[in-house]
């Protein structure tokens, strides 16, 4: 058997209507509460969250204009936008139908009422009503996110001077429409800054679009990010709205733009000095309005000088540049990312763990984080989960030994991935991130290296 759902609300100054409709909407719905007297409409809303209110239109004797009934649509509405407002009458016309809607009632029925219409329109009623409800939630939680998100260098811990200058950075060069490159090791939060760069500017308001630049291949470049129309292609079933499209009027985030061939190089210049798309499969040019924020772990200088990235891309996507410090010249932050990534897992896998020993803040202390931020943030993650003890331990922590330093390898066991995202790692930060070079001494393509970043999370 179906649980019945929905509570209504049901004014109408005559008692038969009211019974007869009370009788036949509770067979259907869980609450059904009448009133003949609708200056009691307000005390309802306030004791009860009724999903449907079925409202006469006229109260007074002799009465047929349906003032009255408007009236109580406004007080209605008032109280609760959300609530479906049905308008009941006798006297309706066609002119008195169509005000109804524009002044927020859902539907309009005529008295006498056949019951399969009456039920029909509850049922559209309650569903509209659920859908309301869940965009409201959705609407609050979205506030609360963006919220969140908008506290000032959200996720950003620090108090190095290295990192104070990347605040005034933010706070100076968000405020514009300037083209940003953002330049640091993977790791280091390059994402967090463009986001947070966002949040200080006049679009705070629009959409953030990040688009992963090393995971598109040459064949989806133009779609995903220009767009398509339909049979531009093979697999191409419908018109597809490209990222630069979707970022009109907000910010658009290309990460690890390094990695872009000269070949597509030549047609995102095309449209950053443009400002305006063409989809795949169609010669219409659309205006788009975007604020272009890009970020590398390359060394793009060298990779202009070597042919490898055009200079007046460059140009156009670098008004300024926003270096970001890798961890290990910052140490003296390590401590308050430490208590700030302790907080979240501990509360997240619900343990009861409160710091480190100091041998434990040393060890990490000493260690060169080739991962940056991004691995201390894992490896107190997997602390927390396998740790049994209310002080996390030395021993918690599987890191490449402190003393072997920058030269040397030392493998915490021989599993194979765990050796090969080890030398990676190692190779990685010798060239100080630069993807060809390590690519080179590790015998791989730039392609085949970023599936085994992608697969370690490095």
């Amino acid at each position: 058997m179906t649980k019945k759902s929905g509570k209504v609300l049901i004014i109408d100054d005559n008692t038969d209507i009211l019974q007869a409709a009370r009788l036949f909407l509770k067979q259907h719905t869980a609450l059904v509460h009448t009133e003949n007297d609708p200056k009691s409409i307000p005390n309802c809303l306030k004791n009860e969250s009724y999903d449907v209110v079925f409202l006469d239109m006229n109260f007074a004797k002799g009465a047929t204009s349906g003032q009255e009934g408007f009236y109580w649509l406004d007080r209605i509405m008032e109280i609760d936008p959300s609530i479906i407002v049905i308008l009941i009458t006798a006297f309706g016309d066609v002119d008195m139908a169509v005000r109804s809607i524009k002044e927020g009632a859902t539907d309009f029925i005529l008295k006498p009422w056949q019951n399969e219409k009456l039920l029909a329109t509850f049922s559209a009623a309650l569903k509209l009503r659920r859908s309301r409800l869940e965009a409201t939630s959705l609407r609050s939680r979205q506030k609360q996110l963006s919220a969140d998100m908008d506290q000032p260098f959200h996720d950003f811990i620090g108090v190095s001077s290295a990192m104070n200058q990347v605040f005034e950075i933010i706070e100076k060069v968000g405020q514009t429409d300037a083209n940003v490159l953002i330049l640091g090791e993977n790791g280091t939060g390059k994402e967090l800054v463009a986001r947070a760069l966002h949040r200080h500017s006049p679009r705070a308001d629009e959409v953030f679009i990040s688009v992963d630049m090393g995971a598109l291949s040459e064949t989806l470049f133009e779609s995903e990010l220009f767009g398509h129309v339909k049979g531009a292609f093979t697999d191409a079933r419908e018109d597809r709205i490209g990222r630069f499209e979707i970022a009109s009027g907000g910010t658009l985030f290309l990460d690890e733009i390094g990695n872009l061939p000269l070949t597509l190089q030549a047609k995102l210049l095309r449209v950053v000095e443009t400002r305006a798309i063409t989809r795949l499969g169609s010669n219409k040019s659309i205006d788009v309005d975007v604020r272009l924020v890009c970020a590398t772990n390359m060394p793009i200088q060298e990779m202009v000088a070597d042919k490898e990235f055009r200079q007046d891309l460059l140009y156009r996507i670098n008004t300024v540049e926003l270096p970001i410090p890798p961890l290990r010249e910052r140490p003296e932050d390590i401590p308050l990312l430490i208590d700030h990534f302790l907080k979240i897992y501990s509360k997240k896998y619900k343990k009861d763990i409160k710091r480190l020993n100091t041998p434990t803040l040393k060890k990490l202390e000493k260690y060169h984080w080739p991962g940056n931020v991004r691995e201390l943030q894992h490896a107190i993650e997997r602390a927390v989960i396998m740790s049994e003890d209310p002080v996390l331990q030395p021993g918690d922590f599987f890191l490449a030994s402190p003393e072997a330093g920058r030269d040397g390898v030392v493998f915490d066991d021989y599993n194979l991935d765990s050796i090969e995202k080890t030398i990676i790692r190692k190779v990685i930060s010798k060239y100080g991130g630069n993807i060809s070079h390590a690519a080179k001494e590790l015998g791989l393509s730039r392609t085949s290296l970023y599936r085994r970043l992608e697969k370690y999370g490095l």
